[in-house]
């Protein structure tokens, strides 16, 4: 992977994909007050790179869905191997190699999965494999549709508004608060085979132009204009900016687990999705509540964040950290 650095036009360019990834290189030059040329260079330099990417994801709600959090102790040295062969498996979104022989990742299915259909029941039976656990995500409060901080503090609020001109989207605030009050229940959404087709084309590359969109998909421009007004109309696919963390300035990743006191494991998620360490946040079940995904300056800035700032919440009784050795695969994509 190209060694690359940010400077503030790329910061403003990754937010400004984060408010709206498919949003016309044009409109983004206008905001920043440069070229059309220079955003769409920039833009192609990080994804040659490798650094950077626009994906199209699915809500699991829409789909009548439920993503659950699998986490796998090892063999330290089975480890490595093992997480590279979930993060070939099509089913597994994410994969992160822990400290101390722990894989966590991230699956989909239905809510009540055959056995066959789950993680778990492909897993292999080998004395390598020390322990396996599955858990739903109850409830984001950073993630998914609510983005990270860390992404989107380079632009103002003027700027925002600008580029969310004529776009029917919810305000960062609006999706903040949307995370964090109980979930109306919706009616699924059932794709047919051109949205198939679409959504998994989307995955690969968000910002993916109409004319090489309806050539995957076998229909014409216009058809995969409307498609995809609604599929992101009705909530069923958002855009979402894969970035790695380190070229943001952040050398510490970290995972989380919780336990907090039942009354208090909404207020102590919204709380944490106001701080800039992080990345991600969700209510699961299991034995802790709540899972996070940390990012921090370096390990002076992870310790003064767990005893300050999240030490510090009401109702935390007990938290287990582990750090990120390696992102194996990442919004679906393997990390080489």
């Amino acid at each position: 992977m190209e060694t690359v650095a940010l400077d503030e036009l790329d910061r403003a360019l990754l937010h400004a994909l984060q408010v709206d990834g498919r949003v016309p290189f044009r409109r983004i030059a206008e905001v920043l007050g440069v070229s059309d040329q220079t955003v769409a260079r920039r833009y192609q330099r990080l994804r040659t790179a490798g650094v950077v990417r626009v994906v199209g994801r699915t809500d699991a709600r829409r789909l009548g869905e439920v993503d659950w959090l699998t986490r796998i102790r090892c063999v330290p040295d089975a480890a490595s191997a093992l997480a590279e062969a979930l993060a070939r498996r099509p089913d597994t979104s994410w994969v992160s190699l822990l400290s101390g022989g722990e894989i966590v990742c991230n699956t989909r299915s239905q809510v009540r999965p055959d056995r066959e259909e789950l993680l778990l029941g492909k897993l292999p039976r080998t004395p390598r494999v020390l322990g396996v656990s599955a858990h739903y995500l109850l409830r984001t409060f950073v993630g998914g549709t609510v983005a990270w901080s860390g992404r989107t503090s380079a632009l103002d609020a003027d700027q925002v508004r600008r580029l969310r001109a004529g776009q029917a989207q919810p305000t960062e605030a609006e999706a903040t608060a949307a995370a964090a009050v109980p979930v109306v229940p919706v009616e699924p959404v059932v794709p047919d085979e051109l949205d198939r087709a679409l959504l998994a084309a989307l995955a690969v590359d968000g910002r993916a132009p109409l004319a090489g969109l309806a050539a995957r998909t076998g229909g014409s421009e216009a058809t995969v204009r409307r498609r995809l007004a609604a599929l992101t109309g009705s909530g069923l696919l958002f855009f979402d900016v894969d970035v790695e963390t380190r070229l943001l300035g952040f050398e510490v990743e970290a995972f989380c687990w919780l336990t907090v006191a039942p009354g208090k494991l909404a207020a102590v998620g919204r709380a944490m999705a106001e701080h800039p360490e992080v990345g991600f946040v969700a209510a699961t079940t299991g034995p802790t509540n709540l899972v996070a995904g940390l990012v921090c300056r370096d390990v002076e800035a992870f310790y003064a964040y767990l005893t300050g700032r999240l030490g510090g919440l009401e109702g935390v009784v007990a938290l287990e950290t582990a750090p990120v050795v390696r992102s194996v695969k990442r919004s679906g994509v393997m990390i080489r």
